[in-house]
């Protein structure tokens, strides 16, 4: 089981200006509460011990907010004084894990919520030996996302361009990374996580997909996050 995370905080949430002009999208109130407190509270009921809060805009509202615990989580900031990228965001991170000899770590986008079964999540990862490992949301009549390929053996072979799809996998903004694969000197200081490795290098390397049907909501855009504000109400998920 996955020990230690990041949470990738750090986003200008310029989509999101119209309805949050002072305030950093994870810190997006949703029935009363921060979003990034859903995100650890979830976090709470595994075994996990660390959390790195890769922050960036706003970081002192985050930082002051929830202090250097949440619950049995113990909290760790990586803050960036320009912005990296997600790639370079947790490179940056996974700098401050507290143990050193931690061999994948969980990374988390924090304007997503998607409770997945993370103990499956783990076990697939260390059986099948990924690079990095994708949780994949299957999702129904969407138009807002790309699509991600896989192939019988969960290895990711191709991503779709934004369209209208019926029915599809689409990257959930949770994986699992092992921690040796992303130090390589290869990386830059600043790169998407998403653009130039993910969508890169998966023909060169060992990235896997994980389906699964857990609730899905990524609060980037308003009419998401309006979404979200009725869903966790009803807690529909």
């Amino acid at each position: 089981m996955v020990r230690e995370a990041l949470i990738l905080t750090g986003g200008l949430g310029t989509r999101l200006r119209s309805l949050l002009p002072d305030t950093p999208k994870t810190m997006a109130a949703v029935r009363g509460k921060p979003f990034l407190e859903y995100l650890l509270q979830y976090l709470s009921q595994f075994d996990l011990r660390t959390v790195i809060l890769c922050v960036g805009y706003k970081a002192e509202m985050i930082r002051e907010h929830f202090g250097d615990r949440y619950q049995s989580l113990s909290l760790v900031y990586s803050a960036e004084d320009e912005p990296l990228g997600t790639g370079g965001a947790i490179r940056k991170g996974i700098s401050l894990l507290t143990d050193p000899e931690v061999p994948f770590v969980l990374v988390m986008n924090g304007d997503t919520f998607f409770p997945i079964d993370l103990k499956r999540f783990s076990q697939f990862h260390e059986e099948h030996g990924g690079d990095i490992s994708v949780a994949l949301a299957a999702l129904r009549n969407f138009d807002r996302y790309g699509c991600v390929k896989i192939d019988s053996q969960n290895r990711i072979i191709g991503f779709q361009e934004k369209k209208y799809t019926p029915e599809g996998l689409v990257n959930g903004g949770i994986y699992l990374v092992q921690v040796d694969f992303l130090r390589q000197p290869i990386f830059p200081t600043k790169f998407s996580f998403e653009k130039d490795l993910l969508e890169k290098y998966f023909s060169e390397h060992h990235f896997l997909g994980v389906p699964f049907s857990e609730y899905f909501i990524d609060i980037g855009v308003p009419e998401d996050y309006r979404k979200a504000l009725r869903d966790f109400q009803d807690q529909r998920f």
